[in-house]
């Protein structure tokens, strides 16, 4: 790394230029303001990136975590979808984070280390809509979102299909820094959303304003464990 390179600010931007991505692009990506990156590059605020905007533009640019004042072992210093290297190669690697999305009262999520690397099908994946380059899978505890998903599922969360695009669907989200998987419904206010349990014995949260979550990803698939 050179010394240009330690400057998280200056690889971004380095990054951004030879990809030819500009500053609107990669803020909608992460589901930012327009400015966000802009003013994160030439303005320093905010001082450093929150670890899961950093975590899904390092996922996003195919880069290690540590490139954008990180630590090393962070899950996106290995891209969270790359291709399979030797045979089946056409196939699309998806990491498996050694952490869950509560699905009950919630839960804090410290770190996201991969544990595993699943492969599917990029047509597969494109059916889906989902960008290969923004996915991950997680585990879903607890069982507030039965019968819709049960403790111990997996599911593919689309990281770049977040805020910008916001519709009716399940996400992975942060709220009071708790990692929950909820149904989101969009209220009749602008933007105002409803968080949803699908258990109707869990708490859910009603006509929400946006700035009260932040959105992670949204769950495109899910696989259960035949018991």
């Amino acid at each position: 790394m050179t010394d240009f390179d330690s400057d998280p600010r200056a690889a971004l931007d380095r990054l951004l230029a030879e990809k030819g991505i500009d500053y609107a692009q990669l803020s909608a990506r992460i589901g930012r303001n327009p400015a966000y990156i802009q003013q994160y590059i030439k303005r320093g605020s905010p001082r450093r990136l929150a670890e899961e905007d950093r975590a899904r533009i390092a996922a996003y640019l195919g880069v290690s975590e540590s490139l954008l004042g990180g630590p090393a072992r962070r899950v996106a210093a290995t891209p969270p979808a790359s291709r399979a290297q030797s045979r089946g190669a056409d196939m699309v690697l998806v990491p498996k984070l050694a952490i869950g999305a509560s699905a009950g009262a919630g839960a804090i999520a410290e770190g996201e280390p991969v544990e595993a690397q699943v492969a599917f099908d990029p047509k597969w994946l494109r059916d889906l809509g989902a960008d290969p380059r923004a996915l991950s899978i997680i585990r879903v505890e607890g069982d507030s979102m039965a019968p819709t998903l049960n403790d111990g599922d997996d599911i593919m969360v689309d990281g770049g299909d977040a805020a910008a695009r916001l519709r009716d669907g399940i996400y992975v989200l942060r709220m009071d820094d708790v990692l929950m998987v909820k149904r989101i419904a969009r209220a009749p206010g602008q933007g105002r959303v409803s968080v949803i349990s699908d258990n109707p014995h869990y708490r859910s949260w009603d006509d929400l304003p946006m700035a009260a979550i932040r959105l992670v990803g949204r769950v495109v698939w899910t696989g259960r464990r035949v018991r």
